[in-house]
């Protein structure tokens, strides 16, 4: 095995590690993170007509979008049927952004999740600064399965 390979291995173990032992809020935060990261990297590929480049960034997002969308508790609280709205608009958005090689609708769509993404890491923050370090909080604080 080589160096690059035995450090990119090293690297995927480490990752898969960090998100098997973080709390839910953490989880949140993380996928939030990946979400913007993933569309502002298709917006930088669709700009430069990178189309491959862009449909497998804006497919990972769809993906996260699915996810936050499944494990979200429309039950938890009472702001979560909006949220549930604006995890489907994005859905619809990223799909048409795919389909149409839309920069305009991945513009949107990070227009719309960052101040989601922001907001989530000052719950956790908030979360955290609550919690007594040896409690690890339930991902129902946070309106999440």
């Amino acid at each position: 095995m080589t160096y690059s390979a035995l450090r990119a291995q090293q690297l995927s173990r480490y990752n898969d590690d960090a998100v098997l032992s973080a709390p839910p809020a953490r989880l949140l935060t993380m996928l939030y993170d990946r979400l913007l990261l993933d569309l502002k990297r298709a917006q930088l590929a669709q700009e430069s007509t990178s189309w491959d480049v862009a449909r497998e960034n804006l497919l990972h997002a769809q993906a996260i979008v699915a996810e936050l969308r499944a494990t979200l508790r429309t039950d938890a609280w009472d702001g979560a049927a909006s949220l549930a709205s604006i995890y489907d608009y994005s859905m619809e958005a990223l799909i048409g952004a795919n389909i149409y090689r839309d920069v305009e609708r991945t513009k949107e769509c990070i227009e719309l999740l960052e101040p989601l993404r922001q907001g989530w890491h000052e719950a956790a923050a908030q979360l955290s600064a609550e919690t007594p370090a040896t409690a690890v909080p339930s991902g129902r604080a946070l309106g999440v399965a």
